[in-house]
């Protein structure tokens, strides 16, 4: 029998006009790990991806984090970094945890 992979990922956005921060996390269960898989590999992990300034007032900055398999990625992003496959995999993570879904973190 092969091991399922284990997939967790959670995002933190701070900042905005009020300068909240939410957290919204999701930790795949073994029948969507693949997909989940597919979304945390797409991203640009090695980019350089660094703790740069947001410009612009009431802008929104992400960290977003991701166990793949035991492996930890972590990345830092600006609101306008924020897209492509990263939007993909942030706007999953918030409709997962938003949902009534086991699956949240």
């Amino acid at each position: 029998m092969v091991p399922d992979p284990h997939v967790s990922v959670t995002v933190v956005r701070s900042g905005g006009f009020a300068g909240l921060t939410r957290r919204w996390g999701v930790q795949a269960p073994p029948a969507d790990a693949q997909w989940w898989c597919t979304l945390v590999e797409a991203c640009p992990w090695d980019d350089d991806t660094g703790a740069r300034p947001t410009t612009g007032a009431d802008r929104f900055s992400w960290s977003v984090q991701a166990s793949l398999r035991g492996a930890p990625r972590r990345a830092e992003l600006t609101e306008s970094e924020a897209s492509g496959p990263w939007r993909t995999l942030i706007d999953a993570v918030r409709e997962a945890s938003e949902s009534d879904s086991p699956t949240a973190l």
